[in-house]
């Protein structure tokens, strides 16, 4: 859904997907071929929130900041399940892991990858291509560039949905038993264990 606050209304650009269970809210400005999953609530009530093209935030997450701040998400940024952003900024093509809480004033350098559950405090400034994880968040090494190739690429699935969506998705009733000719989805992208076990 989307909602107009204090005479802000929205920007999506329409190649853009929304789900209608997601929520956003006020002044809010995303750019082209962006993904916003059910659940996720962007609110831009107290303050601007820029998501530039490719973005996606996944299935409940949540954007926010204190009053008078503004943020910006990169081309190509990555928020996955859960995660929260409070009034933090994220660098291009970074990959925010699910469950990850970014605090107030935080930047998240380029190319980054913040690993599931970390806890990233307040004014942290990452440098670009840092592998962070933990509880406080801290940088354990340098992102190689095998591991943006394999995170552009799940990006790159992300920024095909929206187009997917506005063609295929539509509200249904349920079917009650499994048919028979029901296929599997194919196997098109590994986790970053599985991608690199093959090496």
């Amino acid at each position: 859904m989307i909602y107009e606050f204090q005479g802000y209304i929205p920007i999506v650009h329409q190649s853009s997907f929304v789900h209608p269970l997601a929520a956003v809210t006020g002044n809010v400005i995303i750019g082209k071929n962006c993904y916003i999953g059910p659940g996720a609530a962007i609110r831009g009530d107290w303050g601007q929130i820029v998501l530039e093209d490719g973005v996606n935030v996944q299935e409940n997450c949540t954007i926010h900041m204190f009053p008078g701040k503004s943020i910006v998400l990169k081309e190509s940024a990555h928020v996955g399940h859960g995660a929260i952003i409070h009034g933090a900024n994220l660098g291009r093509n970074c990959l925010i892991g699910m469950n990850s809480v970014i605090m107030d004033d935080a930047e998240i350098g380029d190319e980054s990858i913040v690993g599931a559950m970390a806890f990233v405090k307040a004014e942290t400034k990452i440098p670009k291509r840092s592998l962070v994880v933990g509880n406080p968040a801290k940088i354990i090494k340098e992102v190689t560039d095998e591991m943006i190739a394999w995170k552009t690429k799940g990006t790159e699935l992300y920024q095909q949905l929206p187009k997917e969506c506005h063609d295929s998705l539509k509200e249904v009733e349920p079917l009650r038993e499994v048919p028979e000719n029901r296929k599997l989805q194919d196997d098109v992208y590994k986790t970053l264990r599985e991608t690199f076990k093959k090496k």
